[in-house]
């Protein structure tokens, strides 16, 4: 006979015992990252989200890179080379602080460098690799445009050759690191096809204005690009990729942290409410002892659990033999409809104080609202898997 109690007290945050599927390597990999965002960055990200900026971004770029967070995931040039659950456990840390740090992070290790390291020549990698990784200069990714979201094809941004120069000309929106980026990596449309740029920022015609007045990701610096007339050398275009194949493979390189980072956001929001549920007395009681309140935790936590073992899964499974779109965008998807609709439960309990920002879950719910919508809409990641469950391209 089997014993029904192990006698281990139950941990109200990993009722069945997630953690005990990471090895002591990746669990101090988790620790390292959540002790780093406790000291660092915890005591000011609701101020910083108030205040609509990162105070001292550069400085806490730097120590992202000094921890070996920044392109954590790659190998070389001054790249940590981890796993892709490290770089996961990394993403749930960081974004259990804060959905804007998470992205700063994504944005610079998964778009910018992952670009560079993939499709770049041995020059660029040499160039700007070793500074991303270590945090003295940061990257952006330009693909969206005012008028192209889901349907990058039809982006406007072109790149035209000017004897052994290109020049490029356009349009880019809601690029997160873009007015403090030292380098951007950027998507145009030319002769052959869409084709990837290393941008220093400092080239003449390039400006990047920060969009202001957010509600939502605002501890993120978020920004337009601007290219008029930008003059680079031959040199600047990346040279092992053409088409929309290559910043859609940088995209599924962001959405897979994405679906752990998401869950980061709903852990916070959930350890808080089950906390404040447990203190909250009404009627006589705590508010944890009503029946409506449980259920609610208690939905929350089941979501919260799925989600963490869809993230450790596909986590698994890239490591192990690599991901397809799909799979990503199954991630994506459930992950951070699941988590937004936790943080959304989670503000009924709290009730008025759920507004309040000296509690985490109205700011996770509103950077939620834009973790829902960028690199791949509801409706776009729903035809990716509809498209691989029927064969019929619906959004063509």
């Amino acid at each position: 006979m089997h014993a029904q109690n192990s006698g281990r007290p139950a941990d109200p945050l990993d009722l069945l015992e997630i953690d005990s599927l990471l090895t002591s390597d990746e669990r101090a990999v988790r620790d390292t990252v959540r002790t780093f965002c406790d000291r660092r960055v915890e005591p000011h990200i609701a101020e910083w989200f108030e205040q609509g900026a990162i105070e001292d971004i550069r400085g806490l770029t730097k120590e992202l890179g000094e921890l070996g967070l920044l392109g954590m995931h790659l190998e070389g040039y001054g790249c940590a080379g981890m796993s892709a659950v490290d770089y996961g456990l990394a993403c749930l840390e960081l974004e259990a602080t804060d959905s804007g740090l998470r992205s700063l992070v994504s944005v610079q290790g998964s778009l910018a460098m992952y670009a560079i390291w993939a499709f770049g020549s041995e020059e660029q990698k040499e160039e700007w690799l070793p500074r991303l990784a270590a945090g003295t200069a940061i990257g952006c990714f330009g693909l969206t445009e005012p008028d192209s979201g889901s349907d990058p094809g039809s982006m406007r941004t072109a790149a035209r050759r000017d004897g052994d120069d290109w020049i490029l000309d356009g349009r880019k929106m809601w690029i997160t690191n873009g007015s403090v980026a030292d380098v951007a990596v950027v998507w145009a449309r030319t002769d052959d096809g869409v084709r990837g740029f290393v941008v220093p920022t400092d080239t003449p015609g390039f400006s990047a204005p920060a969009i202001k007045h957010k509600m939502s990701l605002r501890a993120s610096v978020t920004s337009e690009l601007v290219l008029d007339s930008v003059r680079l050398p031959g040199t600047a275009v990346l040279p092992e990729v053409q088409g929309l194949k290559g910043p859609l493979s940088c995209l599924n390189e962001a959405r897979y942290g994405i679906a752990w980072g998401a869950m980061g956001a709903a852990r916070s929001a959930f350890r808080t409410a089950l906390a404040y549920a447990g203190e909250r007395v009404q009627f006589g009681r705590p508010i944890s002892g009503f029946q409506l309140t449980q259920a609610k935790l208690t939905d929350m936590a089941l979501e919260l659990a799925k989600g963490t073992l869809l993230a450790f899964h596909l986590g698994r499974t890239k490591d192990d033999r690599g991901l397809r779109p799909e799979q990503v965008s199954f991630g994506k998807l459930n992950n951070t409809r699941s988590a937004l609709e936790i943080c959304r439960t989670a503000r009924t309990i709290l009730g008025a104080n759920g507004i309040s920002l000296e509690y985490p879950v109205i700011r996770h719910a509103n950077n939620l609202e834009s973790i829902l919508t960028y690199e791949g809409t509801v409706e776009m990641h729903t035809l990716m898997i509809g498209q691989a469950l029927t064969g019929q391209a619906a959004f063509r």
